[in-house]
């Protein structure tokens, strides 16, 4: 097998660069040069991918790490679990009284043999959390994007989305041959002219796309805006509120219900994989629609439904926001507090929602500070291209109910002193990268 240097020519690789290599490259090549990369990164204790965690998922975890071969204790600020569902007493008990009464799973899709009371229940949840007349259960987030927009969209359909849309509804649009367009980033203004434009000429199906919380920059889409400029040009307004739902407005209904435009818009899409700490995904939209798409999503028709006792464990996810708003008063006050502690340090962070991004200074290797903040026992996310441009790659930090004060101290130190060591620093407490 070659080695990576053989492959590149003595180039520095990273993402970006074995992307375009690969194109030139037979299969058996373009297997054995990525692991070749992968091996390197290994040996220079620069892969952090698939750490093993060996506890329960909660602030604090137990990682086994590859380089030491001991098991060490974490600070969990890399996942998306923000209310502490994934630990919590409650959602554990339901989740074993769903095994006794329903087993692990029901071994067919929803269209046959794999619908329960416990699935339509959760729909039925679902629906009024957002504010909707029905909603659907898929096998995940990425699928419910990938069915909804392939399901309902075609060749006649126009569709606006954002530039920071999620993968998995941009090869929705793919798959539906939609005619799509993209704008820049809550550029409303943008938008609106190209609605104007296109409503003028047409009177096909046009859908407005847009996150409700965007998961690399932790900003939000101004939905109260959207909704009213969907309405004015009889546009079909479609919001992945992934890591809105559950944490986002006075009791956690989502992003819409931040902006007072609670059960205003089309159709919303939402995971489990975030608040609810599990796997699947759903969509909420009226009735009809709900019911069509239950036939021609193909991720629906095709897929085996989720185990009777995940739609448990989000129905008692959905009892605890509902029943326990403390969860959500101590994720803001977490939220106000490391965004304090962050703006003391030099950067830019604002309180609106619980992800950090913390952009890589110019100089940073990355992926060797990665290792120190693994080494201080900080569990953070570093975020490489394609996941974002090249310029913007950057650490998430995503912050938790179950977090303490005394947590988030040792996080932001830790931040202190490793972005301290690059060359993004003007002075001592001030960022010229801020995020």
């Amino acid at each position: 097998m070659k080695t990576k240097e053989e492959y590149s020519g003595g180039e520095n690789f990273n993402l970006h660069n074995i992307l375009l290599k690969g194109i030139s490259l037979s299969l058996k090549e373009k297997a054995e040069f990525f692991e070749s990369f992968t091996d390197d990164l290994t040996m220079n204790r620069e892969m952090l991918c698939r750490r093993c965690i060996t506890s329960t998922a909660d602030r604090e975890v137990e990682v086994a790490d590859a380089y030491t071969g001991e098991t060490k204790k974490m600070l969990m600020f890399g996942s998306n679990n923000y209310l502490g569902l994934a630990n919590h007493p409650s959602v554990k008990e339901r989740a074993h009284k769903a095994i006794e009464e329903f087993g692990a799973g029901v071994g067919g899709p929803p269209l046959l043999n794999g619908y329960t009371s416990l699935h339509r229940e959760l729909e039925q949840r679902l629906a009024a959390l957002k504010g909707a007349e029905d909603a659907m259960i898929f096998s995940s987030g990425y699928g419910a994007n990938v069915g909804f927009v392939s399901g309902l969209m075609n060749s006649d359909s126009i569709v606006l989305y954002d530039a920071y849309s999620h993968a998995s509804f941009c090869d929705g649009i793919k798959m539906s041959g939609a005619q799509s367009f993209c704008f820049p980033h809550n550029n409303i203004i943008l938008l609106e002219r190209r609605l104007k434009n296109l409503r003028a000429g047409s009177d096909k199906d046009i859908f407005v796309a847009v996150e409700g919380v965007y998961s690399m920059d932790g900003d939000l889409a101004p939905l109260d805006k959207l909704v009213d400029l969907c309405k004015r040009y009889t546009a079909y307004l479609i919001v992945d509120d992934a890591h809105g739902t559950g944490v986002m407005g006075k009791t956690g209904k989502g992003t819409a219900e931040y902006f007072n435009v609670h059960g205003k818009v089309d159709f919303t899409m939402g995971t489990f994989s975030k608040a609810f700490s599990v796997t699947g995904g759903f969509i909420a939209g009226p009735k009809a629609v709900i019911n069509y798409l239950r036939y021609f999503a193909r991720s629906y028709m095709f897929s085996a439904s989720l185990p009777p006792v995940i739609a448990a464990v989000v129905l008692a996810g959905l009892d605890a926001i509902t029943n326990q708003p403390e969860l959500l008063e101590a994720l803001k006050n977490n939220i106000k507090y490391t965004a304090e502690k962050l703006n003391a340090i030099g950067f830019e962070s604002d309180d609106k929602t619980a992800i950090f991004p913390l952009v890589a200074p110019e100089g940073m290797n990355i992926r060797k500070a990665a290792y120190e903040f693994h080494k201080k026992g900080i569990f953070v996310n570093s975020i490489e291209y394609p996941a974002v441009p090249l310029s913007q790659q950057r650490f998430r930090i995503s912050i938790m109910a179950v977090h303490t004060k005394e947590d988030i101290d040792r996080l932001v130190e830790a931040v202190k002193e490793i972005f301290n060591e690059y060359k993004g620093v003007k002075k001592e407490g001030e960022f010229s990268h801020a995020a």
